[in-house]
C-alpha cells in the first residue's frame, strides 16, 4: 500500500492585493516621510461611495490578530478579512505624470467603478 502526499493549506487566504514596483517605491517613500517606525498600508474597502463600496488607504500602527500581512520589500501591507475578500487579486499601482498621478487599484472582483475610481461594486 503506497501512501500519496499533496500540500493542502488549511486556514490560508490567497493574497489580498499586490503592489507594483512603483507603488511599492512611493509607500516607501511615504513611510520615510512619516518617519513614525512601526507603520504600514492598511488597505480596507468600506460600504459608501457612488457604487456601492469606497477603497481606503491609510498608514496605521495597529495590527489585528486577523490582519493579513504581506511584505514588499521594506513595505508591509495590512487588510482586513472583510476587505480581503473584495481586494482578492487586486493590484495597487502608483502612476506618476501631468495626467491620472496617484494610487490606482486595478480589482478585478469590480463588476462596475465610478468616474472617480474611488468606489466600486
Amino acid at each position: 500500500m503506497s501512501l500519496s502526499t499533496s500540500s493542502v493549506s488549511i486556514g490560508r487566504r490567497p493574497p489580498a492585493i499586490d503592489l507594483t514596483e512603483s507603488a511599492t517605491s512611493k509607500v516607501a517613500e511615504l513611510l520615510a516621510q512619516e518617519g513614525e517606525a512601526g507603520l504600514a498600508l492598511r488597505v480596507a474597502v468600506r460600504p459608501g461611495g457612488c457604487s456601492g463600496y469606497s477603497y481606503e488607504m491609510f498608514f496605521d500602527s495597529e495590527k489585528a490578530d486577523d490582519d493579513i500581512i504581506r511584505r514588499f520589500g521594506a513595505v508591509e501591507v495590512l487588510v482586513d478579512p472583510a476587505s480581503a475578500d473584495l481586494l482578492k487579486g487586486a493590484t495597487l499601482d502608483y502612476r506618476d505624470g501631468l495626467q491620472d498621478a496617484g494610487f490606482h487599484i486595478t480589482n478585478p472582483n469590480a463588476s462596475r467603478t465610478c468616474g472617480c475610481g474611488s468606489s466600486f461594486s
